[in-house]
């Protein structure tokens, strides 16, 4: 049976949506399908970015140290910016600006700049090592890219056509970007539509190489507001139950803002709800005490041990973090254990759990307050009011309610495909529009999704995506080895690590630390095996010849969980 949250949380969203509202929706078609959209959603970002940051105007919106910026100066900034890359750089409507940084108000500032230069914002991944970036910088054919110094010293002798911007951070924008800083003209709503390209974010895949998911306006605008709309909700049933919020909304940014977490749910949809953003350079649970506590932060999103640390640090009581009434995680799930262990440290706040995809823009569902405490292993329902939830089995017809089969979502939300790669984006896609989010699932008699496996060959350590046969690859790069599996083990900290099993050629010697020596010339540091186990005997076969990845984790990863 329903909950009467969800009851109440539904008859709000009723109201908002209904005609002549907010929040009211129109149809449009897409993938030859009709889906619902914001009627009054600002047709680009650039002209979303103008509305809300004139909107907020003298509130601050950005804390980055001694760096302290309102929304107008924020978006002052970031035409500039735009301003400097079309005179100074030549950019032109649809080229790709890749950004290559850490998080930073600055690179927010850039990423806005990017948006209303007319620029398609293309997030690097900043743990990536300079081949890697290279590898991304010439799938997306980016023209140019803003880097900061470390990034940029990756970058130096790889193989790519962009022109490097440098950027620095921890000082005013006039000078972490003045290479691409000019007078701006009169302020005007830039030449952009809803289909023009927005965004590319990176994201791996099975095939081994990361694959560029480019999103248009619409998608990623339609995305914001859906979360927007969830927040609006959530505002008036506190208003109804009498607790409205006192003090401007706050947000600590401990994750990276090139993964679509940090992107979406957190920057974007931050400058509509006049949102502050706490920068954190790295995670540290002590520092995030102090920030929480000096900002008077309201709401955190992090890995799901991020929550976890803040509410078992033994300083915790030097800190009051009262304000904070939210601790969101997404990227894995969290243990049901720490569920309930979140909400006695704070019980003046409520664990959350969100679950969505790169190619999804964030969107997907969401588990909230007293129905994440009764359900705590459950992402929650399909949230409202863009996200058309599906359970479909390998042809793409819908499985019986409480069947396992493929999540899978549809929205107006879900991006356009993989930069050149049309047979990826072909078989991402069901015929009737629906994302294959790679996900093995059902839906309780609510209505609420349960992950219960993963199709595809992902390790998620942390919120990042690991390919597993983008490691294995790797691995067999050294001479030595004759075979290898990679997987993922579960983990506390970060929900799960890498772990590989490998046999050598015949002949052959090498060490865990030697293979882990080679690994770090070609791989991101992430994405190293946490665990290694060397077999004497080739590794077990399918029928097919091919490894038994099941085997060879039930094999040696049963030695990890006894560990």
């Amino acid at each position: 049976m329903p909950t009467e949250l969800d009851l109440t949380l539904d008859r709000i969203m009723d109201a908002q949506t209904a005609p002549g509202q907010v929040f009211e929706l129109a149809t449009i078609e897409r993938r030859g399908v009709e889906m619902p959209v914001f009627k009054n959603a600002p047709p680009s970002l650039a002209h979303y970015f103008l509305h809300y940051g004139m909107a907020h105007g003298e509130a601050t919106f950005l804390v980055d140290g001694d760096v302290r910026l309102t929304f107008a100066e924020t978006l002052a900034a970031a035409r500039a910016v735009a301003a400097g890359l079309v005179a100074d750089h030549g950019l032109q409507r649809g080229d790709r600006v890749g950004i290559a940084a850490r998080n930073s108000a600055n690179w927010i500032v850039a990423y806005i700049g990017i948006i209303m230069a007319g620029g398609c914002a293309t997030l690097l991944n900043g743990f990536w090592t300079g081949e890697e970036m290279a590898y991304g910088i010439r799938l997306a054919d980016c023209k140019l890219v803003l880097a900061d110094k470390q990034r940029a010293a990756r970058l130096e002798g790889t193989e790519h056509a962009a022109e490097i911007v440098p950027m620095s951070h921890g000082n005013p924008p006039a000078e972490g970007l003045a290479a691409c800083w000019a007078e701006p003209g009169p302020p005007a709503a830039p030449d952009l539509g809803s289909d023009d390209l927005a965004t590319i974010l990176y994201t791996s895949g099975s095939t081994g190489q990361s694959k560029g998911a480019v999103s248009d306006h619409r998608g990623v605008v339609n995305a914001v507001m859906n979360y927007v709309a969830m927040t609006s909700m959530a505002l008036a049933y506190l208003v109804g139950k009498g607790e409205a919020p006192t003090l401007q909304p706050c947000a600590l940014v401990a994750v990276p803002l090139f993964h679509v977490t940090g992107e979406v749910p957190l920057f974007l949809q931050s400058f509509a709800l006049g949102r502050k953003l706490v920068m954190m350079p790295r995670w540290d649970a002590r520092e995030a005490l102090r920030l929480m506590a000096e900002e008077k932060v309201t709401y955190f999103v992090g890995v799901p041990l991020m929550s976890y640390e803040i509410a078992t640090h033994p300083d915790r009581d030097q800190f009051d973090i009262s304000a904070c009434t939210g601790f969101a995680a997404g990227g894995a799930p969290r243990p049901a254990d720490h569920v309930a262990k979140i909400r006695e440290s704070f019980p003046q706040g409520f664990p959350l759990l969100g679950y969505g995809l790169t190619e999804t823009n964030a969107i997907g569902c969401g588990n909230f307050n007293e129905n994440y405490l009764a359900k705590p292993t459950s992402t929650g329902k399909a949230s409202r009011p863009l996200v058309d939830l599906a359970i479909l089995d390998d042809d793409g017809n819908k499985v019986a309610q409480g069947g396992v089969g493929e999540v899978c979502i549809r929205t107006v939300a879900n991006f356009l495909g993989y930069w050149n790669n049309e047979g990826a984006t072909a078989s991402a896609y069901t015929k009737d529009a629906y994302f294959r989010t790679g996900d093995l699932g059902y839906l309780d008699e609510d209505g609420y999704l349960f992950i219960v496996d993963r199709k595809k060959d992902i390790i998620i350590r942390g919120g990042e995506n690991i390919s597993c046969i983008e490691v294995e690859q790797a691995i067999y790069g050294c001479e030595a080895i004759a075979e290898c599996s990679v997987f993922g083990l579960p983990d506390e900290r970060y929900g799960e690590i890498p772990a590989a099993v490998y046999h050598l050629r015949d002949g052959a010697s090498l060490t865990d630390e030697e293979l882990c020596t080679f690994l770090k010339q070609r791989l991101a540091p992430f994405k190293i095996p946490a665990r290694l186990w060397q077999s004497e005997q080739p590794l077990p076969r399918l029928g097919t010849q091919k490894i038994d990845k099941r085997a060879v984790r039930k094999l040696f990863a049963g030695e990890a969980g006894a560990a």
